[in-house]
């Protein structure tokens, strides 16, 4: 099974609205691209992170996060966790990575667990990498529970 979703980052106000908002556009500009692409079968689950057009040299944390995105950027909810517990890269999404010289960066996470039916909804770009920090961008994301079998 995989899920495969892409965007280009606009403000909440924007006139057209986008799946991929912007909430601080110094480090997360409007018009800048973001992919990603989910994979999963019995054994377990591959997330992976395209982007293009951010802040060249900025560290970015990002995590799967429980609700899709809105104007707040506290809608998207707590991060996305396989069993509740301590927030750690083995119990929750993390795809943290460091721009490149072109504003172009990628990631990717594999876990031996799958997202439950309508628990996992979206990716928000965090200031700092690591756990937690200000959320910078959201992006909603149609992830999928693993195929049955």
């Amino acid at each position: 099974m995989e899920v495969r979703a892409e965007a280009r980052f606009a403000p909440p106000t924007a006139f057209v609205p986008s799946a991929a908002i912007t909430y601080e556009q110094q480090l997360v500009p409007a018009a800048s691209w973001i992919e990603v692409t989910q994979r999963s079968d019995q054994i377990g689950t591959r997330v992976s992170l395209r982007v293009k057009g951010l802040q060249p040299g900025h560290a970015y944390g990002v995590h799967v996060h429980q609700k899709p995105c809105g104007a707040d950027p506290a809608a998207a909810g707590p991060h996305y966790q396989n069993e509740p517990g301590p927030m750690d890269p083995e119990n929750e999404v993390w795809l943290d990575f460091t721009a490149g010289k072109d504003g172009s960066g990628k990631a990717s996470a594999v876990h031996n667990w799958g997202f439950r039916r309508g628990e996992a909804a979206a990716v928000v770009l965090h200031r700092e990498q690591g756990g937690a920090g200000e959320r910078l961008a959201c992006f909603s994301v149609p992830f999928a529970p693993p195929p049955a079998g």
